[in-house]
C-alpha cells in the first residue's frame, strides 16, 4: 500500500459503479477517479442541481472528457427514494457500490421515515440501498461494496436498545454510533457473503482520516453556530488533508487487487493522513452477535430483506 495513489487504480473499463454523495467532497473525487479509469459511474445525489453541476465539472473542468456518467436522484433520508433509485437502475451488473454519502454531528432531526437523521442516512439508507442492489452485485463476478466509516466510530458502540437516539441525543455520540453501524454492517455482510457457496462479492470499509470537505461544517451551520462553523473551516484549512487524499482509502478498497473482506482501510499516519493502510477499529465492530442483531433490526426498520440470510444466534425473547 505504501505510496499508493490514484494513478495505481486498475483499468475500470467495462465496470459499473454507484457512488452515493458524488456531487462533492470525497464522493466527487471517488466518482471522478473511477470515471477517469473508464468505469461507467452512477452519480447518486440528493440534489439533482448540485449533481448536474458536479457531472459537468467532472467531465469538463476535471479533464475527463470521455467520462461515462449517469446522474440519478437518491435521497438516503427517504426509503422511498432508495426504492425508486433501484427501480430505475438500468444496468444488469454492478461491479462497485460505494456507500459514501453521510452527515455529521447534526442537531436532532428525523428522516422522512422517522429515524434519527444520522443513523437513518449514514446506516439505514445505505443498508436499504445495498440490500436492494444485492441481486446485481451477486450476479457480477468480483463485485465490491465499500462503506465509508470514520475513525470517530471509536467514540461509541451502537445502542441496540436505543437506535433512534430519542432518550438523550448527543450529536457526536450519535455520529459515532452511525459510523460504528457502518463497520458492523460491513462485518455482518462479509460474514453472510462468506457463508454462500460460490459468492466472491467483497464487503470492505474505509475512512478518510481528517479530510477537508463540507461535511464538518454542515452541523454548526444547521444549528446556527456561526463561530463554530468558522472554527471548523479554519481547522480544515490548517490541519486537514485534501479531499483528493482523503478519497484514496476508499479508492484503494474499491479497486486494489487483493482487498480482503471486512478490511478497514484508512490513512497511514495515525489514521489521520497519508497513503492508504490498514486501519485500527474498535473491538465492538467485530462482534458477530452485535452485527447480526443490528442486521435484523435494520431489516425490520427498513423493510428490506436479502437472500443472504444467515443465523448463528438464537432470537432474543
Amino acid at each position: 500500500m505504501a505510496g499508493w495513489s490514484a494513478h495505481d487504480i486498475p483499468d475500470q473499463r467495462g465496470r459499473v459503479a454507484v457512488v452515493t454523495g458524488a456531487n462533492s467532497g470525497l464522493g466527487y473525487v471517488t466518482a471522478r477517479e473511477l470515471a477517469r479509469k473508464g468505469a461507467q459511474v452512477v452519480l447518486a445525489c440528493r440534489s439533482e442541481a448540485r449533481g448536474a453541476a458536479a457531472r459537468d465539472r467532472m467531465s469538463v473542468e476535471a479533464e475527463v472528457p470521455a467520462a461515462r456518467l449517469r446522474l440519478t436522484h437518491l435521497d438516503l433520508a427517504d426509503l422511498g427514494s432508495v426504492r425508486d433509485f433501484v427501480g430505475q437502475f438500468p444496468y444488469d451488473r454492478l461491479d462497485l457500490l460505494v456507500n459514501n454519502a453521510g452527515v455529521m454531528a447534526l442537531p436532532y432531526g428525523t428522516t422522512v421515515d422517522g429515524f434519527e437523521t444520522q443513523f437513518g442516512v449514514n446506516h439505514l439508507g445505505h443498508f436499504a440501498l445495498t440490500g436492494r442492489l444485492l441481486p446485481a452485485l451477486l450476479g457480477t463476478p468480483g463485485a465490491r461494496v465499500v462503506t465509508v466509516s470514520s475513525p470517530l466510530h471509536a467514540l461509541a458502540d451502537v445502542d441496540l436498545a436505543e437506535l433512534n437516539g430519542e432518550r438523550r441525543y448527543r450529536r457526536w455520540i450519535a455520529y459515532a454510533r452511525s459510523k460504528t453501524a457502518n463497520l458492523l454492517f460491513t462485518h455482518e455482510l462479509a460474514r453472510r457473503l462468506a457463508a454462500r457457496e460460490g459468492v466472491d462479492v467483497v464487503a470492505a470499509a474505509a475512512h478518510p482520516g481528517y479530510a477537508d470537505t463540507e461535511l464538518q461544517a454542515a452541523g454548526p451551520r444547521m444549528a446556527g453556530r456561526r463561530a463554530a462553523e468558522r472554527l471548523v473551516r479554519l481547522g480544515n484549512r490548517v490541519l486537514a488533508q485534501s479531499a483528493e487524499a482523503g478519497a484514496l482509502p476508499t479508492l484503494y478498497a474499491a479497486t486494489a487487487p487483493g482487498v480482503r473482506p471486512d478490511s478497514f482501510t484508512g490513512p497511514s499516519f495515525a489514521g489521520w493522513r497519508g497513503s492508504p493502510a490498514p486501519s485500527r477499529r474498535a473491538r465492538w465492530t467485530l462482534d458477530d452477535e452485535a452485527g447480526e442483531r443490528l442486521w435484523e433490526a435494520s431489516e425490520w426498520l427498513t423493510g428490506v430483506t436479502t437472500d443472504v440470510a444467515f443465523r448463528r444466534f438464537a432470537p432474543r425473547t
